[in-house]
């Protein structure tokens, strides 16, 4: 069976378990990562000392993304994940991206979420705050000519934009109008798997 290490509230995770629960893989997820700390085994394991990591009959596996890939080219997942170069390069592309987004929401996130109010930066915020904004006018726009950012069907370059996206709807914060994006978003809420492992309350 998949082993999946990591806690559920990692952004990380989610995408690894929503892959999972997609693709109707059996997994066995292990609470790992911050309140429930890493010992000595998981580090032998990830020597980054970071989550997720899989093993999967034998072979263990850590980077969320790499870890998207391995999943869907090896458990039948072409639904979700080309072969065709052109096609597949598109969806990766969305992946790779998302470093650039999780970038500008991630100080959002810990502010928001994580730092008491009266601790809080607001020039932080408002600085990630106009970044995101910008980043999600390129969402909006290549939504608006396509319905997925995977092309016509949900796809795993939907997955780690859709994770941190969530997020950005989520804080309690002013956002521009993105039509595009936001009819994006409620096709996911669609997905019981994205209800069911991203929509989960932040923290």
């Amino acid at each position: 069976m998949l082993t999946i290490w990591g806690r559920l509230n990692s952004h990380n995770v989610k995408k690894v378990v929503w892959l999972a629960e997609e693709m109707g893989l059996a997994y066995d997820r292990r609470d790992v990562g911050g309140a429930f700390g890493m010992d000595e085994a998981y580090r032998a394991l990830n020597p980054n000392a970071l989550i997720p990591t899989i093993e999967d009959d034998g072979f263990v596996l850590w980077e969320s993304n790499s870890i998207l890939r391995y999943l869907a080219a090896s458990h039948g997942g072409e639904a979700v994940y080309p072969v065709a170069p052109q096609a597949r390069a598109s969806v990766e592309r969305w992946m790779d991206w998302n470093f650039t987004w999780a970038d500008a929401i991630r100080p959002i996130f810990f502010q928001m979420v994580r730092t008491a109010p009266e601790k809080r930066d607001t020039a932080l915020i408002e600085r990630s705050m106009a970044r995101a904004a910008g980043l999600s006018a390129i969402l909006d726009d290549v939504l608006g000519r396509q319905e997925w950012l995977s092309g016509d069907g949900f796809g795993i370059g939907d997955i780690p934009v859709a994770a941190y996206a969530n997020t950005w709807f989520q804080l309690p914060v002013e956002r521009p109008s993105r039509p595009n994006m936001e009819r994006w978003y409620a096709a996911l809420q669609e997905r019981a798997p994205f209800r069911d492992v991203v929509m989960i309350p932040l923290s």
